[in-house]
């Protein structure tokens, strides 16, 4: 009896085991392969975004009587991949609406910025992400906005200005960590994700719709892309900065100039500067990098040796370094719209259209250039955020 007694009870506590084993291993605790951290930056209600978006920037005047929503602000840290493969953590704002049914998420990325301070997750005022951010999450997306390896949580790091892969991909470990975000703080998101950025965040956007299409299309539902006034074809505009009468404007010639140096570095050329300039511009660069004050046209101050290798094809290493950073030239399955302004004398026209017309070549179907009429870099803008909010409500 004693031993019928014990057998039952043996079994009793293997039985339990068992079926506690069956329960966790059904209902685990999802793991964050990417989320480190998540600090809340601010709360701010509508009647709030409504006068500071107005007073901030008066394209968006207009738009501030249509906000719906009070808005959460969030900056998450997260495991991403530095341009040599090492592991590094970067940043980004997470913005979310007050409200309580699901909302599609919006990934934006940011153009150009100079300065750490300028970085998304920081949401300093007139910002970039404290305008359109806070303009796009009041209106009731959920947003994010990574800052880019090199600023926020990476700033000890260079930025590495218009890399494809290293933007595609820090971006793409942006929405990631976001999902994780969501799961955990359980934010109510339909599965439904757009992508827009412009200038600098076109060109970013591009990168990161070819690898979400090409790489992880069954994590995502990738509705549609907005990108404005990116230099996609980077072949075709390193060459004609070469060759062709630019403005002469120091600012845009430092963009320029920022370029080729970050490709020099990351493709681990690290020529001398007298390779690529003639005096005195070489030693300007040499001592101030992309900071280099150049006020004439950017095609002038190559030496004529560099201008013959581009040309000519000789400079194997440069122009395929170039080429690297070309995004133009695919086939798009996710609807994509192009805007760009013909009067862009920074970003140039040719970039967006090239784009048109390779994708249309491979035979994308859901691809369209909106041309903006006389507009410039900067005034098209207001034109690009418009047609991007229309485009967006129009795919559900």
């Amino acid at each position: 009896m004693k031993h019928l007694r014990y057998s039952f009870y043996l079994w009793l506590v293997t039985l339990i085991f068992i079926v506690s084993s069956c329960n966790k291993s059904t209902d685990p605790t999802p793991s964050l392969q990417y989320l480190v951290s998540s600090t809340l930056v601010g709360e701010f209600t509508k009647e709030q975004l409504v006068q500071r978006i107005a007073a901030g920037d008066p394209s968006f005047a207009q738009i501030a009587p249509f906000l719906q929503y009070g808005i959460k602000v969030y900056k998450l840290v997260y495991k991403t991949k530095n341009t040599d493969g090492t592991e590094i953590q970067a940043s980004g704002a997470f913005i979310y609406p007050t409200k309580t049914a699901a909302s599609a998420l919006i990934s934006i990325q940011h153009g150009t910025i100079r300065t750490d301070q300028e970085a998304p997750s920081y949401f300093a005022t007139s910002s970039e992400a404290n305008l359109a951010g806070s303009l796009f999450a009041s209106l009731g997306y959920i947003i994010t906005y990574p800052d880019y390896i090199g600023y926020g949580a990476s700033n000890k790091v260079p930025h590495p200005y218009e890399h494809r892969a290293s933007l595609a991909s820090s971006c793409l470990d942006m929405i990631r960590a976001a999902k994780e975000f969501i799961n955990q703080e359980k934010i109510q998101w339909d599965e439904r994700l757009y992508i827009t950025g412009y200038s600098a965040g076109g060109y970013a956007t591009m990168a990161l719709q070819k690898k979400i299409e090409e790489e992880a299309s069954a994590e995502f539902n990738l509705k549609a892309s907005s990108c404005g006034a990116g230099a996609y074809d980077k072949t075709a505009f390193m060459k004609y900065l070469t060759t062709n009468k630019t403005t002469g404007v120091a600012s845009y010639n430092q963009l320029y100039l920022w370029t080729l140096l970050t490709y020099d570095r990351i493709y681990g050329l690290n020529r001398p500067m007298t390779q690529y300039f003639k005096d005195p511009w070489a030693g300007q660069i040499q001592t101030s990098k992309d900071n280099a004050t150049i006020n004439v046209s950017f095609n002038t101050i190559f030496t004529d040796a560099f201008v013959k290798g581009l040309t000519d094809g000789t400079d194997t290493a440069f122009l395929n370094a170039v080429k690297d950073n070309d995004v133009y030239d695919w086939k798009p399955k996710t609807p994509t719209r192009l805007y760009h302004g013909d009067a862009d004398d920074l970003v140039f026209y040719f970039n967006s259209q090239n784009a048109l017309n390779a994708m249309k070549a491979r035979g994308a179907a859901n691809v369209e250039l909106i041309t903006l009429k006389g507009k410039n870099h900067t005034t098209a803008i207001q034109d690009f955020l418009l047609g991007t909010y229309q485009f967006f409500s129009s795919i559900q």
